[in-house]
């Protein structure tokens, strides 16, 4: 079991691990920013990373504070979905009711690896090659939908 401060430090550690990870793709290379996540010039909508003990996660998250809002633009993603699967032979995972950590409920489409460990280091080149696969995946299914929804 970690100690707060080690846990911290190992979050720290994973996510500088991550970033030169992806600085070696030679697909993330030529970008300005690896990757849209915040950047998405959508309001409430955010690509996200997650890594826990759980597994690897990749978001697509709607987030807009209104829930009308937010559940509208869900929607629009939905009608969408054989679009955005198309290079997820698995699927993506639609929650639209998802609530996080601290209790504030979003809209959620992702997919996940399960299996592995933050905590196990051994595993880090998993979740690594995971995440930036499945997140350059995830990016091309929102563009080609953007437009349309917007």
């Amino acid at each position: 079991m970690y100690s707060k401060e080690e846990l911290k430090q190992l979050k720290k550690e994973f996510w500088e691990g991550f970033g030169t990870y992806c600085s070696e793709i030679p697909a993330l290379k030529r970008r300005k920013s690896k990757f849209m996540l915040y950047n998405t010039k959508m309001k409430g909508v955010e690509l996200k990373f997650d890594a826990t003990r759980d597994g690897a996660f990749v978001i697509l998250e709607v987030n807009h504070h209104d829930a009308k809002t937010r559940f509208e633009k869900y929607e629009q993603f939905e009608q969408y979905k054989s679009v955005m699967e198309k290079q997820f032979p698995d699927g993506l995972i639609w929650d639209f009711a998802y609530v996080r950590e601290c209790g504030t409920e979003v809209c959620r489409i992702y997919t996940q690896k399960n299996g592995i460990d933050l905590h196990r280091r051994i595993q880090w080149m998993e979740f690594y090659q995971f995440m930036s696969t499945e997140m350059l995946k995830l990016e091309r299914a929102f563009k080609t939908v953007k437009e349309a929804i917007e």
